[in-house]
């Protein structure tokens, strides 16, 4: 894969995780009720992130979990159908409560969709947000973030890729030719 341009620094990408996280606790008003579903594999780190930055903010250990939507994915091919599906972690009963979704890259809105049916798999919540490090655009399916890092236009023929020291041993955030 080659990287075209380099859209965000490790710097930018801490910056926009403050910034989400200031918007998540302002629009819920605190930060009661909720958890932190981080989308795998790199929206778990992510949800990490912006569980340090609540509890550095508010002083609020909240529940942070992750989800694996392989299962309930529409867009699966004959190749891809036999991956085997990791576990879901969900640290504490969802129900009532405001689920925040945090994925690395928003493009179809496919994995928005698979980790949404993944959360109603355990329980209903009050509501349920999706928090992007970087929308892309190209929507197939009519969903929108709420919180969002950095909004970024590609080409069908790009990817955006997002490197972290978590996952990758390296920070920032690409787009690369597909």
């Amino acid at each position: 894969m080659k990287f075209k341009t380099k859209i965000l620094d490790e710097m930018a990408i801490k910056r926009s995780l403050v910034r989400i996280t200031h918007e998540i606790i302002e629009r819920n008003k605190g930060v009661e009720n909720l958890c932190l579903l981080g989308v795998k594999r790199r929206g778990v780190p992510l949800a990490k992130m912006l569980h340090d930055n609540i509890l550095a903010f508010e002083g609020v250990d909240v529940p942070v979990g992750y989800l694996d939507t392989t299962r309930h994915r529409d867009d699966l091919t004959e190749e891809t159908k036999n991956i085997k599906a990791g576990d879901c972690f969900i640290p504490c009963d969802i129900t009532d409560k405001i689920v925040v979704i945090v994925d690395d890259v928003m493009f179809t809105g496919r994995t928005t969709r698979a980790a949404i049916e993944a959360v109603f798999a355990y329980a209903r919540p009050k509501a349920i947000q999706l928090a992007v490090l970087v929308d892309r655009g190209h929507r197939e399916l009519p969903f929108k973030p709420d919180f969002v890092g950095k909004n970024v236009p590609t080409s069908s023929d790009e990817k955006i890729v997002l490197l972290l020291q978590e996952t990758d041993g390296d920070i920032g955030a690409f787009i690369c030719e597909a």
